[in-house]
């Protein structure tokens, strides 16, 4: 569910087609006719946005026809009766009036998915980048307990990441509401270890998440902003207004491998190193822990970031003077020991990887998480069902802005663009700028072809772009990347977050669409 898989996670997307090929039967769920269709038993082309209402209507069906086991709900969940009464009213014919699908697509994937012997949720930025991306996310929860595919091999949600360490960098500490080692702030016990260690007071009150930073810096509260390994100006939505608030700062500060976007606005540039340059540790979607070797000899005039941080700290008066990142990595294990406690370098080096939970060295790591759901003599485990509505879209298509544009990533260019616009002489790239796929209908009605540049308006902004003539989109639905800085499509998308998690509505916001005659 909303996961461009082959273009944005390759090496899963392999994966996934080879067990295809030895008989898994995958089902996508994308507005989009994605790459990974091609190898689907059923492809869902829902409108963008209504995940909610396609998920509630599953349950709907699994509950209507008893498809789920009592035993396991009684034991394990709570709130059963809730879940029940909230999706009463999401019919397969409901849903079907919402989501644009057939209700008989939705009867056979609720039916396929609660009858399967091991069943698997695979999502990522299609489900959260919206405004209720946090209620998608309770919904496929909702799924998972209500047919017990959770906690046993091949089964389970895989929230796919969208970087090579983002669950690393979340597990460290750069989550604004928890410490290292995934714990929350609140945990006076945990808390009070770190405190010990650095022989400091650390605030209980959780930080803020980029969204809320942001808007404290359109009120002033915030007059200097430290960047590492981010480019926001491109990143985030409604361009114009990001620049702003970056121009308006007192201080801005960009530490990065590359010249961004951002840091040519920036006050001062700290130049760090790249992966290949480095010692350390990844983390990646499934919890695995790998080591990082340095692989070639740093750029003259660079530093690791946790050299950078230490310099700074020790300048601003608490002295930092650790040797290298297997110290900090050491320091990590004796604190949150619950979760690392049994991977020093050596043991990383001798077995390649571990999954955490890994307590001490004597421990396998824990390969499938949430396993005491299926555990016989497990008492007092239970976990509840977060029942949620359907919401539509903050901006719909109108008179006005005919069109809805949903963004995403594209193969080659990975992200912002920041570390892959410069290849090497000799490598083919498919596609090597910036692209509106539009389908071959709402084209014919613009007078357009494949290469034509038109005019791509918002409420918020507006660009020039090429089109690209392709049944891949939906009609009424385009599809752009926010990679090129020649092209910058955030300067289009709604200024609109998530409640909870401050997460943005990149995935839906409509525009209108003119063809620039030569």
């Amino acid at each position: 569910m909303g996961s461009n898989t082959s273009e944005a996670h390759p090496i899963i997307a392999n994966r996934m087609k080879k067990a295809v090929k030895s008989g898994m039967k995958m089902i996508v769920i994308d507005p989009r006719k994605i790459d990974m269709v091609k190898s689907a038993h059923r492809h869902l082309p829902l409108h963008v946005g209504t995940d909610i209402a396609l998920m509630n209507s599953m349950i709907h069906v699994i509950i209507k026809e008893q498809l789920y086991d009592p035993a396991f709900i009684e034991k394990y969940t709570n709130d059963f009766d809730r879940l029940k009464e909230m999706t009463e009213m999401y019919t397969p014919g409901y849903a079907a009036s919402i989501t644009g699908l057939s209700a008989q697509d939705i009867i056979d994937t609720a039916r396929e998915y609660a009858t399967a012997d091991k069943a698997m949720i695979a999502y990522t930025l299609g489900i959260t980048e919206h405004h209720c991306g946090v209620n998608n996310v309770f919904d496929v929860a909702n799924l998972a307990l209500l047919t017990g595919h959770i906690g046993k091999e091949g089964s389970g949600i895989m929230p796919l990441r969208g970087q090579n360490n983002v669950q690393g960098a979340g597990d460290m500490g750069c989550l604004p509401n928890q410490l290292p080692g995934a714990v929350s702030l609140t945990n006076n016990e945990y808390r009070s270890r770190f405190e010990k260690a650095w022989n400091v007071e650390i605030n209980p009150i959780a930080g803020d998440t980029q969204t809320r930073t942001f808007e404290r810096m359109e009120r002033e509260e915030v007059k200097a902003l430290y960047v590492i390994g981010e480019n926001p100006l491109m990143a985030d939505v409604h361009m114009n207004h990001t620049k702003n608030l970056l121009e308006k700062l007192d201080l801005l500060i960009v530490q990065d491998i590359f010249l961004t976007e951002t840091a040519q606005l920036a006050d001062v540039v700290l130049p760090a190193r790249s992966w290949g340059e480095v010692e350390g540790t990844y983390t990646n979607t499934d919890r695995r822990i790998q080591r990082v070797r340095q692989a070639v000899t740093p750029h003259p005039n660079t530093k690791d970031d946790w050299e950078i941080l230490c310099d700074l700290s020790t300048r601003l008066g608490y002295p930092m003077s650790y040797q290298n990142s297997e110290e900090i990595w050491d320091e990590l294990r004796s604190l949150a020991w619950e979760m690392y406690g049994g991977m020093p370098y050596s043991r990383l080096d001798k077995e390649y990887s571990l999954h955490y939970p890994c307590p001490d060295e004597s421990h396998p790591g824990t390969f499938i998480l949430h396993t005491r759901f299926h555990e016989q003599n497990e008492t007092n485990t239970t976990s509840p069902f977060v029942p949620v509505t359907f919401t539509k879209p903050l901006e719909l298509p109108d008179e006005a802005y005919p069109y809805t544009l949903t963004t995403g990533r594209r193969y080659e260019s990975y992200n912002t663009h920041s570390q892959t616009r410069f290849y090497a002489s000799g490598v083919k790239i498919k596609q090597t700028e910036e692209s509106l796929d539009i389908h071959p209908d709402d084209a014919e009605k613009l007078g357009i072809e494949t290469g034509d540049v038109v005019e791509v308006s918002s409420r918020r902004g507006s660009l020039t772009v090429k089109a690209k003539v392709t049944d891949q989109v939906a009609p009424g639905l385009v599809f752009m990347s926010f990679h090129f800085s020649d092209v910058p499509t955030n300067v289009l998308t709604l200024n609109e977050y998530d409640p909870i998690s401050g997460t943005a509505e990149f995935k839906a916001c409509a525009v209108n669409i003119t063809p620039i005659k030569a």
